[in-house]
């Protein structure tokens, strides 16, 4: 299905019957534009019901190798969440908004990583919150996930999230390997249909992983996407999962 969307409206200035200068002035978006798109979002999406899929997940960045991260899964056509911290997405702007232009999913992963176990109720609502707007000045949108550092949640995390919360349910361990081959068979060995599959774009050895991992997935049939096109965005804020069956 096509969908195509209105053209900017021109506006010509002119005096003694010539014109001077044409401008183009983008036409405001009327609901009917919204919905549009929003309907050629969800025709692009892959229907997680009848497709073999899986959701790679990066936390910690963003940093120097994620835009690497980002080459090999355009090379793939394959989508994933990276869940970034605040503090480290206005050093990398230019990578932030070319993640939520290729289509991935950017989700919250606090301000710098603390153990929100460890934080009163007022103070992980603030830390969500800033880490929020610093996403939200570079994409334009806030995010609709979160991930706690660690997987650490109590009972006053729960309660002061205001969003679903994703953990995962393949743990690479590439933070404590830091062996390419090591994540590359784990991820292969361990992903099954609708698995959330946890990396770091931080450490290179895992990124130097990433086109295998991707092109063995693929083999096995499996459709890369994000962490709410796995789920369907079906999640209720403060309640975590692991994967999506």
């Amino acid at each position: 299905m096509n969908v195509t969307f209105p053209k900017p409206k021109i506006a010509l200035a002119a005096t003694g019957g010539l014109a001077l200068a044409a401008l183009l002035i983008p036409a405001s978006p009327t609901a009917a534009d919204t919905a549009l798109q929003a309907e050629a979002k969800s025709i692009a999406a892959p229907d997680c019901a009848k497709e073999k899929c899986v959701a790679l997940t990066f936390d910690d960045g963003p940093g120097q190798y994620t835009d690497t991260v980002l080459d090999a899964l355009a090379d793939h056509d394959a989508k994933a969440t990276f869940y970034v911290l605040g503090s480290k997405v206005g050093n990398f702007p230019d990578t932030v908004e070319r993640m939520a232009d290729d289509g991935h999913e950017i989700g919250n992963h606090t301000w710098k990583h603390d153990d929100l176990a460890t934080l009163s109720g007022s103070a992980i609502k603030d830390d969500l919150e800033r880490t929020d707007k610093a996403i939200e000045d570079i994409t334009g949108e806030k995010p609709t996930t979160m991930r706690p550092p660690y997987g650490s949640l109590n009972d006053t995390a729960r309660e002061a999230i205001d969003k679903p919360i994703v953990l995962w349910d393949v743990d690479t361990l590439d933070w404590q390997s830091r062996d390419t081959g090591a994540v590359t068979d784990v991820t292969l060995e361990q992903t099954d249909r609708g698995s959330v599959v946890l990396f770091h774009d931080i450490h290179e050895s895992t990124v130097d992983a990433v086109p295998g991992i991707l092109d063995g997935l693929a083999e096995d049939g499996y459709t890369f996407v994000t962490v709410s096109e796995l789920t369907g965005n079906d999640l209720e804020p403060g309640v975590a999962i692991t994967d999506a069956r």
